[in-house]
């Protein structure tokens, strides 16, 4: 297997596999082609893997392997705020980003093996690390302007209204501020993430287009890129287990749970996390391989976390299936482990609070006692959310289409970002737009 080989199965291992659609492949790899004959570089070859995600991404890799997710697919409204993602996606690849970075990421790796390896002062080490990381992440800063001058110059040069990049990267944004809502962790941006804040990027994206035209030049060719989206899947895949709420349910492993009161869960490619609005309660649940001759009271006592209280760990069961529980301190946190056996596999359910208190541990005792098997009538009626398209009715609102999105919570600050309004737009009548159904 081949390096390019191996990063395209870790990218699928990652993003949830490739999104199989014929209609909006098609869509997007015309979009490429006629992005690609107005690009510096129309001798350059693109291959379009759309990824079954709902996270909102796309990058390129130094081979023209070109990745997008069905959650920035979705996001979108019109093909220039598509083609404004995939200009600057090429931006990285026509300036060779993408291959220096691959050379800043092995400089980075060899320092931290020399930090792992040869080290002995760890603070030293961690000082090594970071500096690396900083110099890395400066660089890449600086890439992701570039790419946003040339991916909108290259939009504009196609036909396509230059102005999709502010327009998408302004709903990104919002995107962004609904999920972190209820969450007090605060991190909005993160220094070492590698790209410019979102405000700063939207502000160069309009300058950039200015250069090109005003406000309204270019197409948007909205309609086309409204009917390739209906009935692509929105949110998490089912397959891959999915969050609603504070309950978690996988169909195809089988089983559900619900989380303790105030959580929001996240399903990611290693494990399930929850935090409470709160910020001071937190979950994992992931699954592990624990010999079937091993007792689950010995797998708790076996050192894979660290300051379990012996005396605490104790044998159980939930909802029939064996198990063991024990309580662990750290600094900070106290903790509350469980460990289940469902089948082949071990379920470890870690609950973490910066204050032990009776009630804390009855809420995370009653969340595990949800921890249950799915019955097949109920894994046969779970769907994924999808995306339908509706006219817009002379009588109908913001608000009234709103009501009819399956989200669980902020329902019209969500249709709004998913449709590119702000509280001050008003529907117009026999436009399309994007709703969420079951």
């Amino acid at each position: 297997m081949t390096a390019a080989e191996r990063e395209h199965a870790r990218i699928l291992a990652s993003y949830g596999g490739i999104y199989e659609n014929t209609r909006l492949q098609r869509l997007i790899e015309t979009t490429v082609d006629r992005l690609v004959a107005a690009s510096e570089r129309p001798d350059l070859k693109y291959k379009v893997t759309i990824l079954n995600s709902p996270a909102i991404n796309a990058f390129a890799l130094p081979n023209g392997a070109l990745y997008i997710t069905r959650g920035l697919v979705a996001l979108a409204n019109d093909k220039s705020e598509l083609a404004s993602v995939l200009a600057h996606e090429m931006g990285h690849v026509i300036a060779r980003h993408a291959a220096i970075r691959e050379e800043q990421a092995k400089q980075t790796l060899i320092i931290s093996h020399v930090v792992n390896d040869v080290l002995s002062d760890p603070q030293t080490g961690a000082l090594a690390l970071a500096k690396s990381k900083l110099t890395l992440a400066a660089f890449s800063r600086a890439q992701e302007f570039e790419a946003d001058g040339i991916g909108v110059g290259i939009s504009a040069r196609a036909g396509y209204d230059p102005f999709g990049a502010s327009r998408f990267l302004t709903d990104m944004q919002r995107n962004a501020e609904i999920k972190a809502a209820g969450s007090s962790d605060g991190r909005t941006s993160d220094f070492l993430s590698g790209h410019p804040n979102t405000p700063e990027r939207v502000q160069n994206a309009l300058l950039n287009a200015r250069q090109f035209s005003g406000p309204g030049n270019g197409e948007r060719e909205r309609n086309e890129y409204m009917q390739a989206l209906e009935g692509v899947v929105y949110g998490e895949d089912p397959n891959e287990g999915f969050a609603r709420g504070r309950r978690f349910t996988h169909p195809k492993l089988g089983f559900t749970f619900t989380a303790p009161q105030g959580f929001e869960l996240d399903n990611t490619a290693q494990a399930v996390l929850g935090i409470k609005a709160s910020g001071d309660e937190a979950l994992r649940l992931d699954v592990v391989s624990v010999p079937a001759e091993q007792s689950l009271t010995d797998y708790l006592k076996s050192g894979w976390m660290e300051n379990v209280d012996a005396a605490s760990v104790e044998p159980t069961t939930v909802s029939g299936f064996p198990a063991a529980t024990a309580t662990a301190t750290g600094e900070s946190w106290a903790f509350r482990l469980y460990a289940v056996r469902y089948g082949s596999d071990v379920y470890r359910f870690i609950f973490a609070a910066k204050g032990r208190s009776p009630a804390v541990d009855q809420a995370f005792r009653e969340s595990v006692s949800t921890f249950r098997r799915l019955s097949l009538k109920e894994s046969e009626q779970i769907r994924p959310f999808r995306l339908k398209i509706v006219t817009v009715g002379a009588a109908d609102t913001a608000e009234k289409l709103s009501a009819r999105m399956a989200v669980a919570d902020h329902k019209l600050e969500r249709f709004r970002v998913l449709n590119g309004l702000t509280a001050a737009d008003r529907l117009k009548a026999g436009e399309k737009v994007k709703i969420v159904v079951e």
